[in-house]
């Protein structure tokens, strides 16, 4: 086992520190679709899970998340802490649990959903693409 460098608080500061708005996958999405010329409203709070990005005439609720945050299987970026499994497993489980409850929320309302990876970023060519053909259609 690994012994973390840090103290508890001092690591509890850091994890405090991440955010869950306004990240660099979600700016880099948010980028994309502006420039090609999409309109959308963020954070849309009376919306199950409060979508990162909202297209209203489309009925399409957005979420960008993150592969480790939100476990995208078979990706590189999600990976296990070797440290307080347990916890770490728990938390996993209840960020899976809980997006699935907004995706069948904000489906039964109509709503078609949407998830870019972070790991999907990194390709602008291929976001562009994803964007064009998840808000081409309605």
């Amino acid at each position: 086992m690994l012994v973390d460098i840090v103290s508890p608080a001092r690591r509890s500061e850091m994890m405090s520190r991440i955010r869950g708005k306004g990240t660099k996958p979600e700016l880099l999405v948010r980028s994309v679709a502006h420039r090609l010329g999409y309109r959308y409203r963020l954070h849309v709070r009376n919306l199950p899970g409060s979508p990162d990005l909202v297209f209203p005439r489309r009925k399409l609720a957005l979420f960008v998340h993150g592969c480790f945050w939100h476990r995208h299987e078979d990706c590189p970026y999600c990976y296990t802490p070797k440290s307080n499994i347990q916890f770490w497993r728990e938390k996993f489980k209840n960020n899976v649990a809980r997006d699935r409850s907004a995706q069948t929320g904000l489906e039964g309302m109509g709503w078609r959903v949407a998830v870019i990876w972070e790991c999907e970023t990194t390709d602008s060519d291929g976001l562009r693409k994803k964007l064009k053909e998840l808000l081409g259609r309605r």
